[in-house]
């Protein structure tokens, strides 16, 4: 029985570049799109040229079970073909600066001109207008400016030396704004079945940063219940006992019932019982620790390695860390540049003599 995914049958047109916009088409893919990337014929998406990392090629990653097209979209020749393509195709996504889309004719107001069923996404950094509109920036960037990197009194990290401010273990602005790309599209794909019109959907990276300042932060939780511990040897263990039960079967299996009645304390006594809890801490290594709480509800995980999260034992039974999952198909794996320009301009009418010159002139 062949079993239909979701989105069997649209088909989306990735002109985005390394992780935001790969990783929101990624999602269509997964949930059944034909994704058709978009790649420049003098190299193609930057991210193929990133250095694996711990055994991880990120562009295999996140642009499995999609299909590559070679297109020069500065030259004068890619319009048409660009259009071309839009024909047959359902969604745009795209991750330029506003100035730079308008220039190539691939912003909204264009594209939806000559293809009003389009839904057209734009996922820029700092969106289409403001002073910061047309700046160039990463993840990082991204973070600094919404407040997430800053250290805060009364920080979740509880050790002997606190260490200077970092980055998080995750680009959380650029995965949050994939999330929130790919949310829209769907969500503009059920509107025009409703309607019969495309639209235009606007993600900013910058406000997908900022999105994450709406919720409590690790410092605003911070108390001996939900903090980072360091053990004596020096690993790490992760406490998040908010709720009244799991601090108290804490607190009991540590030994110190006394502190039950303090899991919210303040000022000075909210000090004193986090030096408590850490100086306790201090007295295990971190597996003994967790053997000692290993039937405990309590809370209490490891901090790991990327190496020691993907050896353990509840992640190695997952099937990819990356994959949507909706249907027991194995995905393809990633295309190599331009593996499918000529099927794919073939279907949309440009014939092979028509190829050839685009070729020989460098635009595909």
């Amino acid at each position: 029985m062949i079993q239909v995914r979701p989105l069997d049958g649209v088909r989306v047109l990735d002109l985005t570049r390394l992780l935001p916009g790969a990783y929101a088409t990624l999602q269509l893919a997964d949930l059944g799109a034909d994704v058709i990337k978009i790649e420049d014929p003098r190299g193609g998406d930057p991210m193929r040229s990133l250095p694996t990392s711990g055994g991880r090629d990120y562009f295999a990653l996140l642009n499995r079970s999609k299909r590559s097209v070679t297109l020069d979209l500065r030259s004068s020749d890619a319009a048409r073909v660009l259009h071309r393509l839009c024909t047959g195709a359902d969604v745009v996504v795209e991750s330029f600066r506003p100035s730079t889309a308008r220039r190539l004719g691939v912003d909204s107001q264009t594209l939806l001109h000559r293809h009003p069923r389009l839904v057209c996404a734009s996922l820029s950094g700092f969106g289409q207008s403001g002073p910061y509109a047309e700046r160039a920036a990463h993840d990082i960037n991204y973070q600094a400016l919404a407040g997430l990197l800053r250290r805060h009194e009364g920080t979740a990290l509880v050790s002997r030396e606190s260490p200077p401010p970092i980055a998080p273990g995750a680009l959380v602005a650029d995965i949050g704004a994939a999330m929130q790309a790919a949310t829209r599209i769907v969500a503009a794909l059920f509107a025009r079945e409703r309607t019969g019109a495309g639209s235009a959907v606007d993600v900013s990276i910058h406000e997908a940063a900022l999105a994450w300042g709406m919720f409590p932060t690790t410092a605003e939780l911070a108390n001996a219940c939900y903090a980072l511990y360091e053990t004596a040897d020096g690993q790490w263990l992760a406490l998040g006992a908010l709720e009244p039960k799991f601090w108290k079967g804490f607190c009991e299996r540590l030994g110190r019932p006394d502190l039950v009645p303090l899991q919210h304390a303040r000022g000075a006594e909210r000090a004193r019982v986090v030096e408590e809890v850490r100086r306790a801490m201090l007295g295990l290594t971190r597996d003994e620790w967790l053997a000692r709480f290993a039937d405990a509800d309590v809370c209490l995980t490891p901090v790991y390695t990327p190496d020691e999260a993907a050896a353990d034992l509840h992640a190695a039974g997952l099937d990819e860390v990356f994959t949507v999952r909706t249907s027991t198909e194995t995905p393809e794996p990633a295309p190599a540049l331009g593996a499918d320009t000529d099927r794919v301009l073939e279907d949309a009418g440009i014939d092979a003599a028509e190829r050839a010159r685009l070729r020989a002139a460098g635009i595909i």
